[in-house]
């Protein structure tokens, strides 16, 4: 299934992160999951909706404050 990762931004606005093929695996593991780690940056996934129209999971994801 397509997934559409959508990062929400400070000012409230969300930007497509990536889009790609999940595999049932691991759209199974969002069920036991919090956090999701993409391109190297930890996000909190807060949200998710199905797209029916479109054959698509979308996950509002809001980026984890990291130290450095």
């Amino acid at each position: 299934m397509n997934v559409i990762l959508f990062e929400k931004m400070p000012e409230g606005e969300l930007q497509i992160i990536e889009e790609r093929v999940w595999s049932m695996n691991m759209i199974t593991a969002l069920e036991h999951v919090n956090y999701i780690v993409v391109g190297g940056r930890e996000f909190e996934a807060v949200e998710g909706r199905l797209n029916v129209d479109e054959g698509k999971l979308e996950l509002l994801l809001v980026p984890m404050r990291t130290e450095g």
